[in-house]
């Protein structure tokens, strides 16, 4: 991700003695963003702007990515809640909002890190009742392991069904070609410190991983405390949809809001195709809500 810069920086240190970085923006009440798949901090730096007259906002690279010490070799769910935990430890945070695979991140932290008062969760990849195959994973970790980067991306977005609906019936030769460019472009116009794409599609298995560890998870999630917000977008895949459907039911103090004609890269930075400030106006209300 290019293009976007935020505040000063910091960096805390996890259970397991990894380096979270950080950066800081705004000023009130902590809120940490917990990014999603193929994000790093940078992604968010526009929703924290539109917070940060009410707000200090946290943007933690999580562990892989950016400013943070790698996954290690027993990553998981728990590491990603023990980073989370640190961050909170130091800042005195109490409210969070997770993307995506961060949304799952929060979620899991909801149940035994007490700190939490409010969570925001953005469509978390919960599987439910098979309602995503993750049969496109042993291609992707070949193509991976292979240094094969631009198909591992396109088999990425293939299978997570996150591209544009006329990626569908586009040859798989053309969505490489026209991904390799984009790539390549964005490494072109990368500043130092910049996350790329082709950096982040090395961290998408271990973004994948927290779907297959969660998935069967759902019914651990009615011993959540916290307030949850649950957020989705109306031209997401169907899948997102059916998991927070599943956890309105589960969870015991949860509202819900969708976004019309938006996507999963809703809370994103404009450049991106996101609309923070329409994602910021509802944080905001939740969040200052007593």
């Amino acid at each position: 991700m290019t293009g976007v810069r935020a505040g000063v920086g910091g960096r805390v240190t996890s259970r397991d003695g990894t380096t979270i970085g950080y950066r800081r923006l705004g000023d009130g009440p902590g809120v940490v963003i917990l990014h999603g798949i193929m994000e790093s901090a940078q992604s968010h730096v526009q929703l924290a702007e539109q917070l940060a007259d009410a707000f200090t906002v946290y943007l933690p690279d999580r562990r892989g990515r950016g400013l943070s010490g790698p996954t290690g070799d027993d990553y998981g769910i728990q590491k990603e809640v023990e980073d989370l935990d640190a961050l909170l430890g130091e800042t005195g945070a109490h409210r969070v909002f997770g993307v995506s695979a961060g949304a799952i991140i929060c979620l899991q932290a909801a149940l035994t890190l007490t700190t939490i008062e409010k969570a925001a969760v953005f469509e978390p990849p919960l599987i439910i009742d098979g309602s995503v195959s993750t049969a496109f994973l042993t291609r992707f970790d070949e193509e991976i392991a292979n240094g094969e980067v631009i198909s591992a991306l396109v088999t990425a977005m293939k299978g997570s069904r996150m591209g544009p609906p006329v990626f569908n019936v586009m040859p798989r030769r053309l969505l490489e070609l026209l991904t390799r460019m984009m790539t390549a472009t964005e490494e072109k116009k990368a500043r130092p410190g910049d996350v790329t794409m082709r950096t982040l599609a090395l961290a998408l298995h271990d973004d994948f991983r927290l779907s297959v560890e969660t998935e069967g998870a759902l019914e651990s999630f009615r011993d959540v405390r916290a307030e949850v917000l649950l957020l989705g977008a109306s031209r997401s895949p169907s899948y997102f949809k059916i998991a927070l459907d599943a956890l309105e039911e589960v969870l015991p103090d949860a509202g819900r809001i969708e976004f019309p004609r938006l996507n999963h890269g809703a809370s994103g930075n404009a450049n991106r195709g996101g609309k923070p400030e329409r994602v910021a106006q509802e944080l905001r209300r939740f969040f200052t809500s007593t």
